[in-house]
């Protein structure tokens, strides 16, 4: 992922020099774990253990030669011991991916954290601007056309859980992806006991795979891609509603606009959504690492390295753009302007058709046929009101006083009375309020 999108808590966790940092602390375990069933010399495990990680200049310079990465590290790192002798007992009977897939457990779990942590606060701040609008009247949208009466906090109450259940579906995916294997050349201890691959495992918070080949199947890296896609376009979901909410012809909504930002340099008037737009486009970049990811769980027999590559993009750019998108949602979930009073206004733009549902079921009510009666009457009316701008009202009126029928005033005023649609929302907002 480039720099302009990664934050540095989480650039940190993918770059080469963490990563250098949890080969050495594998190693170190095995040979620790080695010495303690008296398989290698104990005196070799401080020197390995003092010895510093290499450089990842170093490490890059060995591998040009080398062209193995795991070889050329060993290579750099044996050089930072002393004496270099204790390096011959470094990745005893181990073969390359144990040291790979092992560490990067740990790298996706680390990042799964930081992933948890902002999602955490995504929900609160949607959770509390949800519950500060349970009284904003606001028109719900059906293809984009004007529904029925809403209050903003339900529409806002709708991301809350849906990002809830996006971060409980990244929590369980944790639990897939912590999972490691130190098992040899083909995944059968030939060279290793599986004492060791406990030791380690314990010591780095991880859980042996049931079963590995050279590799650990990449079943649950995929399901930890996907919950990652998931919360992104959950993300994007929110960026949706607020694009469209800032619309000119809407303007209900508007993203945070600091003081000297400009909009375009053409145009000074302009005030963009920018925020939402951005989260846009980058939720396609998590999206589009799915496939490739899933691509990996089929390799040929006990591996190959086709997914090694496909993997050193994929699952840093994942969770980088995530990071970055979570962070950006809260900002503008955080600092979003919301115009009730226009708001109002796009309720009441349509002349009272919004309440075309209500005037039907009062019909029915009054003995009207639904079909054959009450909705072409109501429809009528309504299409008059579409085409004229005459309120839906004079244009009900007159059509029942055609089919012989008289209103009550008074009646129509309640079943046209926006509170009327939301007054059984609450149940929603009291859940909303136990979210945590």
């Amino acid at each position: 992922m480039i720099e302009r999108y990664t934050l540095p808590e989480m650039g940190r966790v993918w770059s080469d020099a963490h990563k250098y940092e949890l080969w050495c602390r594998v190693e170190t375990l095995v040979v620790e774990a080695h010495a303690a069933a008296g398989t290698i010399p104990a005196d070799v495990v401080e020197p390995i253990r003092k010895a510093p990680p290499p450089t990842p200049e170093r490490v890059r310079e060995i591998e040009a030669v080398t062209q193995h990465d795991v070889i050329a590290f060993l290579t750099a790192w044996a050089d930072n011991t002393e004496p270099r002798e204790a390096a011959a007992y470094v990745h005893f009977g181990m073969t390359s991916s144990d040291l790979l897939d092992t560490a990067l457990a740990v790298q996706l779990v680390e990042a799964t954290d930081i992933l948890l942590e902002k999602a955490d606060r995504l929900v609160a701040v949607l959770r509390d601007h949800a519950l500060e609008h349970r009284h904003t009247l606001r028109v719900g949208r059906t293809h984009g056309i004007h529904g029925e009466p809403d209050v903003w906090g339900h529409r806002v109450a709708d991301f809350a859980f849906a990002m809830a259940r996006s971060r409980d579906r990244l929590r369980r995916a944790r639990e897939s992806v912590g999972v490691m294997a130190i098992s040899g050349a083909v995944g059968t201890y030939s060279n290793i006991d599986p004492a060791v691959e406990r030791y380690v495992a314990e010591r780095l918070g991880l859980r042996p795979a049931d079963v590995s080949t050279q590799v650990v199947m990449r079943d649950g890296i995929s399901e930890w891609v996907s919950a990652l896609a998931i919360m992104a376009t959950v993300c994007e979901a929110i960026a949706l509603e607020v694009r469209h909410g800032q619309r000119t012809e809407v303007r209900e909504l508007w993203e945070p606009f600091g003081k000297g930002q400009k909009g375009s340099s053409a145009m000074p008037h302009k005030k963009n959504p920018i925020l939402s737009e951005r989260l846009a486009g980058l939720a396609r970049i998590v999206r589009a690492q799915i496939v490739p990811v899933l691509e990996g769980i089929p390799l040929w027999h006990e591996r190959d390295i086709s997914h090694s590559s496909t993997e050193r993009i994929a699952l840093p750019d994942a969770s980088i753009a995530l990071d970055y998108m979570l962070d950006l949602t809260i900002k503008l979930m955080s600092g979003l302007v919301v115009d009730a009073e226009r708001m109002r206004a796009n309720l009441d733009a349509t002349g009272g058709l919004i309440y075309t549902s209500t005037v039907l079921l009062e019909l029915v009510e009054m003995g009207l046929s639904r079909d054959d009666e009450a909705y072409p009457l109501v429809q009528k009316a309504a299409m008059e009101t579409w085409e004229t701008g005459v309120p839906f009202r004079e244009t009900l009126r007159r059509h029942a006083a055609e089919a012989g029928l008289t209103l009550d005033e008074a009646r129509l005023d309640e079943v046209c009375r926006p509170e009327r649609f939301v007054q059984r929302l609450g149940p929603v907002f009291d859940r909303l309020a136990a979210l945590t």
